[in-house]
């Protein structure tokens, strides 16, 4: 018996006029379809005149589920992953099943369409010709060094955030990567369409300011200047040590060598605690 074939299928991120042919005809002929939110998707299928089978499939699925998709697909059945709003595995969930189907030699391909992260990129107005995709920073104690990553990068970075946790991500980001150019994106395709250009301090006194904050955000920020990114972990570390042996407290050498040196405090913060 032939294996059947997983549709890693895109679905508009806002706006219902953003599917694609080749994804309604894919929805329309999959034996069934795998989707985070069945609900979600049902909607979206109904505004299509779409019947189709929906099986839940998200982000605390069991292993059982994932194998489940997998039998149907050893039994020849076709099956299309949809993610609630654009690319599906894109901070989406989506991973385990596609590692299995590789594992089973199950046929993959996608079925292109909407990114939040690309439709963001596209209006920022900031340099599109390399960037990084950081998706949602993490909130546990990986935290410190995803933000110092993320101000070390020449190129834009492209990260989301939830609006509750908007502005304090705003802060620390301006924190760790001093002043620099950002575009606050929410509502992308939608009837309210918000694509904010502005800068990181800017943006932190905003949105810390604002009581209640709606929508999901995108955030496209610019990169380090070369210049500030060309100053070598050896050189902070030297003038630490010199502010430091003169007596300076260690929060007052990462301050005067972020000031002389025109860095993030968190760039100097990070290599302090690797002297100790």
């Amino acid at each position: 018996m032939d294996k059947g074939t997983l549709y890693i299928v895109s679905t508009p991120i806002g706006n219902l006029s953003d599917i694609t042919y080749r994804a309604v005809k894919t929805l329309t002929e999959a034996d069934a379809i795998a989707a985070e939110d069945t609900r979600h998707t049902l909607k979206l299928l109904s505004s299509l005149n779409i019947k189709n089978r929906l099986i839940s499939f998200h982000e605390h699925s069991h292993a059982k589920k994932a194998q489940a998709v997998i039998n149907l697909l050893l039994e020849g059945k076709s099956i299309a992953l949809v993610t609630d709003a654009g690319t599906p595995l894109i901070s989406d969930p989506g991973a385990p099943l596609l590692a299995l189907a590789h594992e089973n030699n199950i046929p993959v391909t996608a079925v292109p369409g909407a990114c939040a992260a690309v439709t963001a990129l596209s209006l920022s107005g900031i340099s599109c010709e390399r960037f990084v995709f950081e998706g949602f920073l993490p909130r546990d104690s990986s935290r410190r060094g995803a933000l110092a990553r993320v101000s070390a990068y020449e190129c834009t970075c492209i990260i989301y955030e939830s609006p509750h946790r908007l502005a304090a991500t705003l802060s620390e980001l301006l924190l760790a990567c001093g002043d620099r150019r950002i575009s606050v994106c929410k509502e992308l395709t939608k009837l309210h369409e918000c694509v904010e250009r502005t800068t990181l301090a800017a943006a932190a006194e905003k949105y810390g300011a604002m009581e209640s904050v709606k929508g999901e955000y995108v955030l496209v920020l610019e990169g380090v200047k070369k210049e500030l990114a060309e100053v070598s972990d050896s050189e902070i570390m030297s003038l630490l040590e010199k502010h430091i042996s003169s007596g300076q407290s260690g929060k007052s050498a990462v301050k005067l060598v972020s000031e002389e040196l025109s860095l993030p405090k968190n760039r100097v913060y990070q290599i302090m605690l690797g002297m100790k």
